[in-house]
């Protein structure tokens, strides 16, 4: 423990290098009432007065401990006030609330109490929630994870600052222990409540603190400070690879209807390590991520991508959502609609048409002369005008399709193409055929073109057709 205050420079100086000390800015702070929350309210007053930024004391009574609960928000008006602090305060009922939905009561209350406190900085105009965690709140939520079963992300604990939608959340006060804070409550006379709820056993995080930490602390008299070492370089691990798991989405991930699409070759070759955090990532744009982000889950949905001669191709993975495996690629998300067949007449007098069904747009361009197509854009195709018959069709495959593939001697089944060119059997539906009025397809964008009408020397006029999204 450091000597008297000394420890309040070096959060008054990080403060001001991580931006929220500064005049201009304003500061929610969650005020229970206890030692360490009013010794983080203390300790911005103070900064206040030096960097005259604004704070906004907001205090949450859930009414579990009736006239107690009640106390505690009086006390944190009444010293808000004294102080010249604003204050907000809400009453949740949480007793009668989970008499009625029968949730878990400690999660329950961390959602209602941080909507509350996201509410309050919205009035306000902050950009800061400061919150009171502690070191001693890291030791045991380090702990508590082990005993529950956690990977790195878990044993990061605590996280110093986090950013929510508009709103960062920021614990100053994480690398301070407990007997510190009291030492700043006594010595500076910053009144503080005692919660009798912390002596409660049935409570997992009391037990571990008055019961498992006593007991292991004789193996390691210095437990504490190494769960806190644990959680800081777990931290920046995680941070790490993080970073390269967000690489990994943009490089071998794309969406697709409501889900994603993985390159099966570019995620065997990823460390395991991130295979598993990119499933997790995927996973977490469900509805209900945290019943979907089982290990032995994730661990069998990157088997399933990974090994080369599966003995299933499909997982139904819950809350609506599969795991569907076809050739070298893989798709995650809810289970894609079937896709209803769909027809566009085109006529000569047509430069553009949208294709609603596939989320893209079809532009044509008439160009005197012999016009090469582009050969980098297998989505843009050049025909000889003349030798099209009109109208044409652009449509989803239809049974006993046949192309004449340019290059090739004869004529092909659309189906073998695909079956060829490992076309997904999900996206063969959904891939768009060029056809004319005799029926003959002449090009599969992104595949293949017909020998029909192409461009020659003696071409009088060149019509381009090229397929781009629909945004573009």
């Amino acid at each position: 423990m450091q000597p008297q205050d000394d420890w309040t420079h070096d959060i008054k100086a990080k403060a001001r290098s991580d931006g929220w000390r500064r005049s201009d800015a304003t500061v929610v702070a969650a005020v229970s009432g206890g030692p360490d929350s009013m010794a983080l309210l203390h300790l911005l007053r103070t900064m206040a007065n030096e960097e005259s930024f604004r704070i906004v004391a907001a205090h949450v009574n859930h009414q579990f401990r009736g006239a107690e609960s009640d106390a505690e928000a009086e006390l944190v008006r009444r010293v808000a006030g004294e102080w010249g602090i604003p204050f907000e305060t809400t009453e949740l009922g949480m007793p009668a609330y989970l008499s009625d939905s029968g949730e878990n009561a400690q999660a329950a209350a961390r959602e209602k109490r941080y909507d509350f406190l996201k509410e309050v900085a919205r009035n306000y105009g902050a950009t800061y929630l400061l919150t009171a965690h502690h070191a001693d709140d890291q030791a045991e939520t380090v702990l508590m994870r082990v005993i529950r079963g956690t990977g790195i992300g878990g044993l990061a604990g605590i996280r110093f600052r986090r950013k929510e939608d508009e709103l960062e959340l920021i614990r100053p006060l994480l690398r301070i222990t407990k007997c510190e804070l009291l030492d700043y409550c006594k010595r500076n006379g910053v009144p503080y409540a005692v919660d009798s709820s912390n002596i409660d056993r049935h409570y997992f995080r009391n037990a571990v603190r008055l019961d498992l930490m006593p007991m292991l602390e004789p193996y390691n008299p210095r437990l504490k400070e190494s769960l806190i070492r644990l959680a800081d370089m777990a931290s920046a691990d995680d941070d790490y690879m993080e970073e390269q798991t967000l690489q990994a989405f943009r490089e071998g991930v794309t969406p697709s209807e409501k889900g994603f699409r993985l390159e099966r070759r570019r995620f065997r070759g990823l460390h395991v390590a991130l295979q598993r955090r990119l499933i997790k990532l995927i996973l977490n744009c469900s509805s209900d991520p945290r019943r979907m982000l089982d290990f032995r889950q994730v661990e069998e949905i990157a088997t399933a991508i990974a090994q080369e001669h599966p003995t299933v191709n499909r997982l139904d993975l819950g809350d609506g959502w599969v795991l569907k495996r076809e050739y070298d690629e893989a798709y995650i998300g809810p289970e894609p609609a079937e896709l209803a067949g769909f027809t566009y007449i085109v006529t000569e007098a047509a430069s553009e048409i949208a294709i609603e069904e596939i989320g893209q747009r079809v532009r044509f361009e008439r160009v005197k002369g012999s016009v090469p197509a582009d050969r980098t854009n297998r989505h843009e195709a050049c025909f000889d005008a003349n030798g099209i018959s009109f109208p044409l069709r652009i449509r989803s495959r239809l049974p006993g399709d046949y192309m004449q593939p340019y290059g090739l001697n004869g004529t092909k089944k659309v189906q073998d193409m695909f079956v060829d060119a490992k076309v997904p059997r999900s996206r063969r539906d959904k891939l768009p055929l060029l056809a004319d009025r005799e029926g003959r397809v002449l090009w599969i964008p992104g595949m293949r073109r017909s020998s029909w009408a192409l461009i020659g020397a003696e071409t009088q006029e060149t019509l381009r057709i090229t397929f781009v999204d629909a945004e573009n």
